[in-house]
C-alpha cells in the first residue's frame, strides 16, 4: 500500500465527499464569463473522480470546451507530477520523528486500531504526516470511482487530439503547500473529518445531482459544513486559493483568446466562490 507510487495531489478532500452519479436535467455545472471590454470565457465545475456510467457529461462541457482556444485546470499535468513528488517527500517525517509526537494520543490510539485492521504495522503508518495518511486512504473509498474517468481527464483528452494548451492556475509548488504547509493541529484535523463517520449532511446522490444541474452553491456550502469545527481549513482548501486564481482569471479574460477553466465545483460557488467572486469585479456569469 504504502509502497506504491503517490497520484491523488489533485483529489483533495471535495473527492471524498463527491459520491455517486445521477442521471437526468439538461442543465449543467458550466458557465460563460464575458467582461465589460468584449472578453470571454467558460468555466466548468469539475468531479476529479466518476465512473463509467458517469458519462456521457452534460453536453454544456463540451460546447464550452469547442467554443475555447485553450483549457487551464487548477494545476497542469506537469505540475501535478511534480507537486505530487514534492507532497510525498513531505508527508514523510524525519527518521529522527514520528506520528506519535504530533497527534493527540487519542487520535493515535485510534489510527493504530484503524491500521491493525487493514493489517499496516505500526512502524510503516507512523512514518507518515497525518494528512499524507488522509491523501493515501482516499483512494480505497472512491467506490469504483476513478480520477482516470474524472471531468479533468477527460477534457485533457481531448484537449491532446485538438492541439489546444492546457495550463495551470497554481504552480507545482502552491499546489503542494495547500497539504504539505499544513500545521500539526490542522493535519490531525483534516484526518480526522475525513476518516471519523459522521451522520449530518446530505447525501452523496444529492451532491452530485447538485452538480448535474449547476448548483455549485449547495456543493460549497456542504463543503464548509464538513469543516465547520475546522472553518480555517475550508478557507485553506477553498476561499483562499479562489483569490488566487481570480488575476490570472482576469488576465484570460483580456487576451482575446476564449479559456476553458476547470476546477473542482465547490470552488465556483457560495459567498467566496470564483462566480461570485467574478460578478463582484463587474462581470457577466451566465450558465450554460
Amino acid at each position: 500500500m504504502f509502497g506504491k507510487s503517490f497520484r491523488c495531489a489533485r483529489c483533495f478532500a471535495f473527492a471524498a465527499v463527491f459520491g455517486f452519479a445521477v442521471s437526468g436535467t439538461n442543465a449543467a455545472s458550466v458557465w460563460k464569463v464575458s467582461s465589460p471590454g468584449g472578453g470571454t470565457l467558460y468555466l466548468g465545475g469539475s468531479i476529479h473522480a466518476l465512473r463509467s456510467q458517469d458519462y456521457p457529461l452534460p453536453a454544456a462541457y463540451n460546447r464550452a470546451f469547442d467554443a475555447s482556444t485553450s483549457m487551464a485546470l487548477e494545476v497542469d499535468e506537469r505540475a501535478v507530477d511534480e507537486a505530487s513528488r514534492s507532497i510525498v517527500k513531505a508527508g514523510e517525517y524525519p527518521r529522527n520523528d514520528n506520528l506519535k509526537n504530533h497527534v493527540d494520543p487519542r487520535t493515535y490510539a485510534y489510527l493504530r486500531k484503524l491500521f491493525g485492521l487493514l493489517g499496516i504495522l505500526e512502524q510503516k503508518f507512523t512514518r507518515y504526516r497525518p494528512w499524507f495518511l488522509a491523501l493515501l486512504l482516499e483512494a480505497p473509498r472512491l467506490h469504483g470511482r476513478s480520477e482516470e474517468l474524472g471531468v479533468e481527464h477527460y477534457l485533457i483528452g481531448r484537449a491532446h487530439k485538438n492541439h489546444k494548451q492546457v495550463v495551470g492556475l497554481e504552480t507545482a509548488r502552491e499546489h503542494a503547500e495547500i497539504f504539505s504547509g499544513l500545521t500539526d493541529k490542522q493535519g490531525e484535523a483534516y484526518l480526522l473529518l475525513e476518516f471519523i463517520p459522521q451522520s449530518e449532511g446530505i447525501s452523496s446522490a444529492q451532491i452530485m445531482q447538485a452538480w448535474r444541474k449547476g448548483d455549485v452553491d449547495l456543493v460549497a456550502r456542504e463543503f464548509h459544513e464538513a469543516y465547520r469545527d475546522f472553518p480555517s481549513l475550508a478557507v485553506r482548501l477553498l476561499d483562499n486559493r479562489n483569490r488566487n486564481w481570480i488575476p490570472k482569471i482576469e488576465k484570460y479574460l483580456e487576451s482575446g483568446e476564449p479559456c476553458f477553466v476547470v476546477v473542482g465545483a465547490a470552488h465556483l460557488g457560495g459567498p467566496n466562490g470564483v462566480i461570485a467572486l467574478l460578478k463582484g469585479r463587474g462581470y457577466t456569469v451566465e450558465q450554460l
